[in-house]
């Protein structure tokens, strides 16, 4: 059986790797055609993709997945107009590939111009949310790369459902169908066989996931990985803060939905707000459902609290349960950023544009936000019509990987006759 899995992960990519040099050569109205073509099919299979997903979330109740799990499982009408929505937007971007990003002329007379290209082959491996499915196709086929999907055993369904509707799309704008490929089972053998890289044809590998097929991916992946371990963000409330702004903000970013990366899990308040914004904002916080895991002092202030432990401040809930500590002042904030934050979002809420600046300069996180909601670290709400992944690694890509950090680069130079003395 493994032998025979083997032979079938080596074809998928072969046939990827083969379809990529088609595709990095596509016109951007070719892809258009495509991607719209694949919009359009989507919507008008969006019964029959419920009805997959239907599928998936019986068999997730009964395997007793987490709410947060299943929240992310799940599709209605409204989840799959957004698919589609998103679609369209992408669609609508600059082609990155051919685009110049730098230009110049040297002593020598040579003319030098550094142009985006496709990486080619990219792995997506993710659990749980089908909805890549359709960003991950979408992304790489504007960007000229080919992809492997290999969605969750949980997902199944829904993936083969939304991917189906892709090779529509494909197939109206005559590229390859191998430009798309989903792997067809639910072995998980066929995760370690794309992490080995299948013969040098996957060129990245993006995962999506939980704490745990992350870290196996960074482990054991034999190419580059464009990932983030955890979205362990932090909200930190500065003295300058306005109250209600405060209670709007801290209340999105925890609660709007909590099983995603951009949620927050941590909150900062400091120390000059403990008698007006700390009980109103924690207040809100409990009306809202959400379970306060409380430092000492502010535990004193708030019985229903329950005591912080050491692990609190380590911990993506992906719940409604939120650890809050009482910090000195900005730089403390920082501090406690800095030992515990795995580096994917933290936002601060200040009136104070010097105390906003000095934030953004001392914290080392792929995205920073200043008096909005840590929910809209998301690549579609910065334009880029979806993401494939948010990255928190410093090569490469860093934040919410669109279709220009799906490219790398190389370099064009042109002569007149010049030989090197």
């Amino acid at each position: 059986m493994s032998s025979d899995l083997t032979l079938l992960m080596n074809d998928i990519g072969q046939r990827a790797k083969n379809a990529a040099r088609q595709l990095a050569n596509a016109d951007t109205t070719t892809k258009i055609i495509a991607l719209e073509a694949a919009a359009n099919a989507i919507a008008k299979g969006k019964k029959a993709i419920l009805a997959a997903n239907k599928l998936d979330m019986e068999r997730g109740k009964k395997a007793r997945l987490s709410a947060a799990f299943l929240d992310r499982l799940q599709l209605d009408s409204n989840r799959i107009d957004a698919i589609v929505t998103s679609l369209h937007a992408i669609a609508k971007l600059a082609d990155p590939v051919g685009q110049v990003m730098a230009q110049w002329d040297v002593p020598s007379g040579l003319h030098i111009k550094r142009v985006r290209t496709p990486l080619g082959v990219i792995g997506v491996i993710y659990e749980s949310r089908p909805n890549v499915t359709a960003d991950a196709a979408a992304l790489t086929l504007m960007s000229g790369n080919a992809v492997i999907l290999r969605g969750g055993s949980d997902s199944f369904h829904s993936s083969k459902a939304i991917h189906t509707c892709f090779i529509k799309g494909l197939e109206a704008a005559g590229l390859p169908v191998d430009c798309v490929q989903i792997v067809p089972t639910t072995d998980r053998a066929a995760v370690g066989e794309m992490l080995s890289g299948l013969n040098g044809t996957i060129d990245v590998i993006v995962p999506r996931g939980g704490k745990g097929l992350v870290a196996r991916v960074q482990r054991d992946a034999r190419v580059p990985v464009f990932a983030h371990l955890e979205g362990i963000c932090h909200v930190y409330v500065d003295k300058d803060a306005d109250l209600e702004m405060a209670i709007r903000l801290v209340v999105n970013s925890k609660m709007r939905r909590t099983g995603i990366c951009g949620a927050a899990e941590t909150l900062l308040v400091h120390q000059d707000l403990k008698d007006t914004h700390l009980l109103p904002i924690l207040n809100a916080l409990s009306e809202a459902g959400c379970e306060i895991h409380a430092d000492s002092a502010i535990h004193e202030m708030l019985a229903s609290s329950v005591p912080a432990k050491e692990e609190d401040w380590q911990t993506e809930y992906l719940a409604p349960i939120i650890a809050v500590a009482m910090v000195n002042d900005i730089d403390a904030a920082i501090e406690h950023i800095a030992t515990y934050s795995s580096s994917h979002t933290e936002a601060i809420i200040t009136g104070d544009l010097a105390a906003r600046d000095r934030f953004f300069a001392k914290v080392d996180s792929a995205i920073l936000l200043h008096n909005a909601s840590t929910q809209y670290a998301d690549g579609g709400e910065f334009g880029m019509g979806a993401e494939i992944g948010i990255s928190t690694g410093k090569m490469h890509a860093r934040g919410p990987v669109g279709v220009e950090q799906l490219t790398s680069f190389k370099y064009l130079v042109s002569g007149n006759g010049q030989c090197r003395p």
